[in-house]
Order: structure tokens, then C-alpha cells, then sequence
């Protein structure tokens, strides 16, 4: 085994005290707290213990039991249950007060934040005849509480924290762990510090501590500050409200052309050219044309002159290939694949002011007109290149009909343009062991090419990739851009000209696309590209800036604002349509999933900062949880409660400080949201849109309008007071949704009869949360928005785009181990969706009656699949015993457990943990 941790992350505290606690050997190993230690989860998760099994245990109290169990203790039902208090209502108010008194020096807050959960442990502390929490002896869940309590816990004036917190820190185990993480200092680490810096910044609305804790934060990755909520903060929010739309103008129709206008924010939005000679898969839509529509959305939104252009880029050797391979001319498979590439886009809802392509009459007179203008200004240079030419068939040889090994890494299979092993750029002559594609039978030619003056303009590029690019959008953009550019081959540096044939090298054919299809939609494009004061360009790709430098190579000006995401793989691999792995354009549609949905999904996983992964249970429990039980369960209780009781007409609103308050946070989350979208920061800004969802759901269960509608006049007017302000945030959530599921917003507004100034509500940029739907205006048809996905469709699907089908020899396999693994997957998801469905219920205060009726549903489905994973006993009543207990069995030794149990009970054991983190916690509730 192998544990991960960083220092100064105060999870690792708790985990080191325990391994230390425990005694059990594992290996300790130290890394960066941006460090992706789990390779299937798309952000950091430390610290995480690589189990011998090879698979990986990321949440800190789940490592913990795992210890504790492999040490032969058991953790007992009290142990438990202080774990999962230290998880759900501890740890969301100790991050924030940590996050408060060590970045923005308040300390006094801390008392406040943590009155509640430290209250609860003092009460619980004192009326304990035991020394320690559970027992005479410590316990896990001492050194739990005592590592998560340590950076805080200096001084305390409740005694017998105090008194407790001393007994255990004697510890050696709890003083090592304190030093190896902390450095020993608490608050005044240094690593510390940093870690908490590069932390999302955690949130609670004020008011939030009631009884013996605090709500779970689920704060938006990226937030800039924290929703502490002043009284005067609450007032001006209430004022906003009342303001309504009157003073709003309409968002402005769009009218074509659309071309630049004085006093308007221009912004002219493009993607990288998907090639033409593919069908684009998850990968390329999210990294490039979707993110891209997104932000143009938004800015229409915010009433900014937004023009998006994009097209398919036909020229290069990769759509040659194609048009050999399936018998057809170039410009044949030019028009069948850009006709595939329209119609998938348009089933993606991608809206562009204009898709063109690069093979049109305007590419060419524009390409044409750069080179004579380079020529005539001497900024072209005469060389001799040396070239592959096959005899076979009677041609020179492009970079990419050409392998052999790379002279750097000596990667076998490197093309002649870049090697994919170690990304260096090489010329074909110089990889070894060549080969052609089709033959085997060239020679070498030395040609007279022409290339641009790389003295020329170098020191401009790399000024302008500085000041164009715009951070953090990855690690660096400018830093990929100057990497790039100091790595070019002289034949890559724009001009690449045979004599004989007269032909144009791809790199400067390629960027010259976006001219030309903005020249193709207007005559007067040269407004959108030659006028910098009143034109911002904001371009949309995947992790290289090369085209867009490119473009704008011989710019003083600031060329554009880049931004640049990762890749996206498919479950734990990557996209081929060879080999049937993954989901492609053409085939989403037929999943019979809405084009909404998957919007949500790829924008919801959008790797922003780092690779991340699609994965088919996810998708579920995404759609399942956020989709079906956050948003679309908000709304359409909103909707309801106006139509069921009060005749689908809003009621009248008399707010109470609790409204005020949420009123307040709404409107919090929706600045971060137009601070977030400003940045092209898309993925956290749809954590925005789900929290104000969360909060509307919290507000509805601890109200209770359903029930407060039979009371008297009073209770009536409460619950009136709840649904129509409970309608209004519907509303505002149905614009905030308009750039990332745009049908999904109209149906909202349909069934609301939302005015059309509604959109008008980020028109000034300052996130005004207005009263759209005054009391007495009369709401449509209000029916579900989503639907939820079967763990049997799921389970369908996955195999059908995971390129292999399960084999005779896997059910063999499923007999001899005892277990049914396609009954245990639709097991697995519908423990995971029980279990947010019991979260939420706890999260919102629900009655503890029907939060235990879920609970045994959960239980059962927990049997179910111990059951079909071939490793559950029937327990048995052991003497002396209250509680039953499993049957012990015969043998010790891990295969003699394996023999009895028909399972691996190693990897039943990992299994347990990790079901049961997901349970207690979630998917999106982090330690």
C-alpha cells in the first residue's frame, strides 16, 4: 500500500494519526497538492491510499476505517456515527473558518462559525462518564476529531473540549501526524496557507449555524470570497427585489449581418476548425464548439454585439487520407463530412451566427492576397529543403503519410510531423527506420521552398501570446504558446511553398479559415478584423494556441483572449471510432438522452484546468441528483405549489427575514455566476446555478408551504410568501440556464409565462435578483423537466459504446466467483442515488421518520448488492450480544476467506468503504 499526502493540507493530518494509530505499514509518500494521484478523477483528491488491489481510496474517513479494519479492530455504530458528524457537519464550517482567520486575518469569525459543531462536542463531552468520546480508551474517532480540530483548537475557553482535546494530542501518533502535515504550527503553517489558497473558497449564508452544526457548503469551484452576509448586504438586496423588471430594456434580437457598433461591446467569438475528415466525438464538442456557444450565449445575454463564426477546416494531408480511404475525391469527402459536422452541431443546439468551411473562392483570394503582401514586403526567404518522395506512386510524401522511430524518444510509431509519445516536432527526414504508409519504396529530394523571416516576427509573437493569453485558464497559456513557438521548424513557421506545384503549407492555409468565413458571411468583415479598438477576439480550443498565435503573428496588438481546455477521454481510455470506443457526434442523438442533458453533463466535467473523464454512472447520478432532485425537483415544486394552491396565480409576498436572507444569497450567487462567465470560468459558474437550486430546496423543506396552506390566515400568507418567492428564483434560474441548456430554459419560461424582460436581468452585469413574477401574474402548465436515467439504460449504453461485449467467458468467470456483475453495476447506481436521496433528506432537516424509511431502502439495496458481488453472510446472534453480528469465518488467511465467502474479500472490503463513503457524503461533498 501507498499513502499520498501534501503538506499542509489538513485532511492529511487526520489520515497520518490514524496509520500512525493503527501501526500499519504503508508507504508515505509526499506530493503537490495539484497533484492527480487518482487517475480516473478529474480533479486532485488528497490524501489517497493505492490499495495492493490497485485501485485507490480518496475520502480521509473512508482511509481512516480502512486502517482501523486492517488493524483487526472494528469500528462500532457510536464510532460511526461521530465520523459522519465530523464528515457533514464539522468539516463544512471548519473549512470556512480556516479559510477565514488564515487568509483574511478574521478571527473573531471562527467563534461564530464554529459556535454550533464545537458546542455540540463540549455538551456531548460533558455528559460522558468515559474519559474519550466512545470509551476509556481513544478511539478513531478521537484521533479523527482531534487532527480535523488541531490547526483551530489552540484555545478554547469550553472546558471540557479543552480537557479532551489535551488527553488525546499526548498521543504520539497525533503529535507526529501534527508535525509531519503542519510543521507543528496550527494556524501560523505556512503550507497551511498555501494549500487553503489554492482551495475553492467555502461559503454559508449568515445565519446558517442552527442546532448542533452547520449545513454541508457546496461552493462553486473558483469563488473569489466567502457569503458572509452583512444586515446591510441583506437590505440592499431586498431593495433590488422589490425594484421588479420595470426598469429593465428588452435584450436586443440579433440582426444580420451583425457588425461592429460604437459604444457596444464587440466581441467576436471563434473555436478551433474541427477537421473535416472525422466525426467529432464528446471530446472535440465540449473543448471546442460548445464551451465557444456557451460564452457567445452568455454575452447576448449580458447585451454585448456578439458575432460566433466557426467552420470545418478541409484542407491538409488528414483529409487526403480520408478521401482514399472510402473511394471518394477530396472534395466529395469534403461536403459529406462538413454536411455530418452542420448536423450534429445543430442537434447540439451549437448556435453560430454562421458555419462555413475553408474550401470556398474567398480562402483563396484572401490566402493569396497575404502571401503577395508578405512577398512584396521582403518578409519571405528562399531555402533548400530535403523531402521523402515515393516511387511507387509518383509524389512527395506529406508529413503524415510517413512513420518510423522518433530520434528523441525513439517511439516506434512517430509520425513525420510530431512524435505522439513525447510531443516534440520533427521533420520527416529525421525520424529512423522509415516507412511510408503505403510503401515501402522512397528517396530523398532537395527542393526550394519558401519560408516567412522567423527574425521577423518571433519577438512579436511571443510578446502578443503574453498579453493575449489569459490566466488560470490552464497552468499557462502564454507559457504552451512560447513552448510552441520556440520548438517550430523553419518549415512551419507560416510559408511552405512548392515551386513546382504552387501550394501553401497547412499552418498558414489553416488560421486564414477564419478570415475567410467571416468574409463568406459578410462583405464587410474586415470591421470584425481590422479593428482592434472596438473588436475583442475571444477563441475557444483545445490545449494549443498554435492557430490562433498564428493568426495574428504580425499584431502589435493584443491578438486575442485564449482560452484553452484539456482533453476529455472516455471512462478510462480514449475515443476511437475503430475500435467502437466512446460516443460520437453522430450517435447522441440516439441514446434517446436529450441534447440538453448532455450539454449539462460535458459542461458540468469541462476540463478547464486538467484531463478529465466521461464516465456512464456518473452521467446518471449527475442527471439522477443534480438534474432531477436539485433543479428539476425546485422547480417544478415551485411551479406546482402556485398552480395547486393558489389557482396559478402568484400569491401576495410578505417577506420575513428568512426570505430577505435568501433573497440576499441568491443574489450572491448570481454575481459569482457573471464573475465566473466574465472569465470564461463555465464549469464553476454551473456550480452557481446548482447551489442556488440547493438553496431553493432547503427553503421549500423548511418552510413547508403544503402544510402551512390548511393552517389560519396567518399560516396562509406564509406559505403564499414561500411559493412566490420559491417561483421567482425558478425564473431566474431559467435565465442563468439559457447558455447551457437553452431548451430546458424556454420550457421553464413557457411554463412560468415569463415576461420577455426577464433575460434582461444580467443586462448591466451587476447581478440583480429582481421580483419577475409580481403577485397576482398568472403561471402556465407547469409539468417535469428531466427524466431519470435506469441503471438498466445506463448499463446498455455503456456497453454498447465500450468496443467489447461481454463474452462467455466473463459470465464463466461471474459463476466461479459467485457474483452477478451486471445485477451488481445496476446495484451499485442505485446505492449511489439512495444514498444522495438520504443526504439530501439529512441536508434539508427532513422528519426523522421518513429519513428512516429511506434509510432501510437503502439498507436492502446494500444487502441486494453484497449479495450479487458474492460476499454477504446472513448475520447471526452471537451470545452475550444485543446486536448481530457476521459469522466469523473459518480461516484467516485471505484465500482461505476468498474460498468461503466465493468473492475477493480484500476487494469486498474496498468496496464496502467506498459504497459507503458514497452514501454518507455523496459524489460532490468533499473532507
Amino acid at each position: 500500500m501507498k499513502l499520498f499526502v501534501s503538506d499542509g493540507n489538513p485532511h492529511c493530518v487526520k489520515v497520518l494519526a490514524v496509520l500512525r494509530y493503527t501501526g500499519v505499514t504503508c508507504d508515505v509518500e509526499h506530493v503537490n497538492h495539484d497533484e492527480r494521484v487518482v487517475p480516473y478523477l478529474s480533479c486532485p483528491a488528497l490524501p489517497a491510499l493505492l490499495l495492493p488491489s490497485g485501485t485507490y481510496l480518496f475520502r480521509p474517513n473512508s482511509i481512516c476505517r480502512y486502517l482501523i479494519e486492517l488493524n483487526g479492530q472494528e469500528s462500532s455504530d457510536i464510532v460511526n456515527q461521530w465520523l459522519e458528524w465530523e464528515a457533514t457537519e464539522l468539516q463544512p464550517a471548519l473549512m470556512q473558518a480556516l479559510h477565514m482567520v488564515v487568509l483574511q486575518g478574521k478571527g473573531a469569525e471562527t467563534t461564530r462559525l464554529l459556535q454550533g459543531p464545537l458546542s455540540y462536542l463540549d455538551q456531548s463531552l460533558s455528559k460522558r462518564t468515559t474519559l474519550f468520546l466512545t470509551a476509556e480508551m481513544v478511539s478513531v474517532a478521537d484521533v479523527v476529531l482531534w487532527a480535523a480540530l488541531y490547526p483551530i483548537l489552540s484555545d478554547s475557553s469550553l472546558t471540557e473540549l479543552q480537557h479532551w482535546f489535551e488527553r488525546v494530542g499526548v498521543l504520539a501518533a497525533c503529535e507526529s501526524a501534527a508535525q509531519t502535515a503542519l510543521q507543528g504550527k496550527g494556524l501560523k503553517s505556512e503550507s497551511l496557507k498555501s494549500y487553503l489558497q489554492r482551495q475553492p473558497a467555502p461559503h454559508h449564508g449568515q445565519g446558517q449555524v442552527q442546532g448542533r452544526g452547520t449545513q454541508p457548503c457546496n461552493s462553486p469551484e473558483g469563488d473569489d470570497g466567502d457569503c458572509v452576509l452583512s444586515e446591510e448586504e441583506i437590505q440592499s438586496a431586498v431593495v433590488t427585489w422589490g425594484k421588479g423588471l420595470a426598469d429593465l430594456p428588452m435584450v436586443p434580437e440579433r440582426q444580420h449581418p451583425i457588425l461592429p457598433k460604437e459604444g457596444k461591446r464587440n466581441v467576436l467569438v471563434t473555436s478551433a476548425l474541427p477537421y473535416v475528415n472525422n466525426v467529432p466525438h464528446l471530446g472535440n464538442i465540449i473543448g471546442c464548439v460548445l464551451s465557444a456557444d456557451v460564452y457567445a450565449r452568455y454575452g447576448r445575454l449580458r447585451g454585448w454585439n456578439v458575432l460566433y463564426v466557426c467552420g470545418t477546416d478541409e484542407y491538409g494531408t488528414a483529409t487526403e487520407n480520408k478521401a482514399r480511404e472510402e473511394g471518394l475525391t477530396a472534395q466529395q469527402i469534403c461536403d459529406k463530412y462538413h454536411a455530418v459536422h452542420a448536423s450534429i452541431y445543430q442537434w447540439f443546439q451549437i448556435d453560430f451566427d454562421f458555419f462555413g468551411r475553408t474550401t470556398t473562392k474567398k480562402q483563396t483570394e484572401i490566402a493569396q492576397n497575404i502571401f503577395w503582401r508578405l512577398h512584396e514586403r521582403g518578409f519571405l526567404l528562399e531555402d533548400v529543403v530535403e523531402q521523402l518522395r515515393c516511387e511507387a506512386c509518383q509524389r512527395f510524401l506529406a508529413d503524415r503519410f510517413v512513420e518510423g522511430t522518433c530520434p528523441f524518444c525513439s517511439y516506434p510509431e512517430a509520425r513525420g510531423d510530431q512524435c505522439d509519445k513525447c510531443g516534440k516536432l520533427i521533420n520527416a527526414v529525421e525520424l529512423r527506420l522509415l516507412k511510408e504508409y503505403k510503401h515501402d519504396n522512397y528517396i530523398h529530394i532537395k527542393q526550394l521552398h519558401l519560408f516567412m523571416k522567423p527574425f521577423l516576427h518571433q519577438p512579436m509573437s511571443q510578446s502578443a501570446i503574453q498579453k493575449s493569453s489569459l490566466k488560470p485558464q490552464t497552468a499557462s497559456n502564454a507559457d504552451v504558446g512560447a513552448r510552441w513557438l520556440g520548438k517550430l521548424p523553419r518549415k512551419e513557421l507560416i510559408i511552405y511553398l512548392f515551386f513546382h506545384l504552387q501550394v501553401f503549407y497547412v499552418w498558414f492555409d489553416a488560421p486564414i479559415g477564419y478570415l475567410s468565413i467571416t468574409a463568406n458571411y459578410t462583405d464587410q468583415w474586415e470591421k470584425w478584423w481590422k479593428n482592434p479598438q472596438q473588436v475583442q477576439r475571444v477563441y475557444q480550443s483545445v490545449e494549443s494556441t498554435c492557430s490562433c498565435e498564428l493568426l495574428w503573428i504580425r499584431s502589435n496588438e493584443p491578438p486575442c483572449r485564449c482560452f484553452l481546455s484539456e482533453y476529455l477521454n472516455y471512462e478510462d481510455t480514449k475515443f476511437s471510432k475503430s475500435r467502437g470506443v466512446g460516443v460520437f457526434g453522430d450517435m447522441a442523438k440516439d441514446t434517446g438522452i436529450p441534447s440538453d442533458v448532455w450539454r449539462f453533463y460535458l459542461l458540468y466535467l469541462r476540463p478547464e484546468g486538467q484531463d478529465s473523464a466521461f464516465s456512464w454512472v456518473d452521467m446518471a447520478t449527475k442527471n439522477n441528483s443534480e438534474l432531477l432532485n436539485n433543479l428539476g425537483n425546485f422547480i417544478n415544486r415551485a411551479g406546482m405549489f402556485v398552480s395547486k394552491f393558489f389557482e396559478n396565480c402568484v400569491p401576495a409576498m410578505a417577506l420575513q427575514q428568512e426570505d430577505k436572507r435568501l433573497l440576499a444569497q441568491v443574489g450572491w450567487e448570481l454575481k459569482q455566476y457573471i464573475n465566473l462567465m466574465d472569465r470564461v470560468k463555465i464549469r464553476d459558474a454551473l456550480k452557481c446555478i446548482l447551489n442556488i437550486s440547493r438553496h431553493g430546496n432547503q427553503y421549500i423543506q423548511v418552510n413547508e408551504p403544503w402544510k402551512k396552506i390548511k393552517g389560519d390566515e396567518t399560516d396562509r400568507l406564509r406559505s403564499g410568501t414561500v411559493t412566490g418567492v420559491s417561483v421567482n428564483v425558478a425564473c431566474l434560474l431559467s435565465v442563468m440556464l439559457q447558455p447551457y441548456m437553452p431548451t430546458v430554459s424556454q420550457t421553464i419560461r413557457q411554463q412560468l409565462n415569463a415576461p420577455p424582460t426577464v433575460t434582461a436581468t444580467m443586462l448591466q452585469g451587476t447581478g440583480n435578483f429582481v421580483c419577475s413574477l409580481p403577485a397576482g401574474h398568472h403561471i402556465g402548465t407547469v409539468s417535469p423537466l428531466f427524466q431519470k436515467l435506469e441503471a438498466e439504460q445506463i448499463e446498455s449504453l455503456k456497453k454498447r459504446f465500450g468496443g467489447q461485449q461481454v463474452t462467455s467467458d466473463n459470465a464463466a468467470q461471474t459463476a466461479v466467483n459467485g457474483a452477478d456483475a451486471e445485477r451488481a453495476r445496476e446495484l451499485t447506481l442505485a446505492v449511489a442515488e439512495q444514498g444522495e436521496k438520504v443526504r439530501t433528506l439529512k441536508g434539508q432537516k427532513a422528519e426523522k421518520a421518513v429519513i428512516g424509511a429511506e434509510v432501510t431502502k437503502l439498507l436492502e439495496l446494500k444487502k441486494q448488492l453484497s449479495m450479487a458481488e458474492g460476499k454477504y453472510q446472513e448475520p447471526v446472534l452471537t451470545k452475550g450480544k444485543k446486536n448481530a453480528q457476521p459469522a466469523p469465518t473459518p480461516a484467516s488467511d485471505p484465500a482461505a476467506q476468498t474460498a468461503v465467502n466465493g468473492a475477493d474479500a480484500e476487494r469486498a472490503r474496498e468496496l464496502t468503504l467506498a459504497v459507503a463513503e458514497q452514501v454518507r457524503w455523496g459524489t460532490n461533498v468533499t473532507n
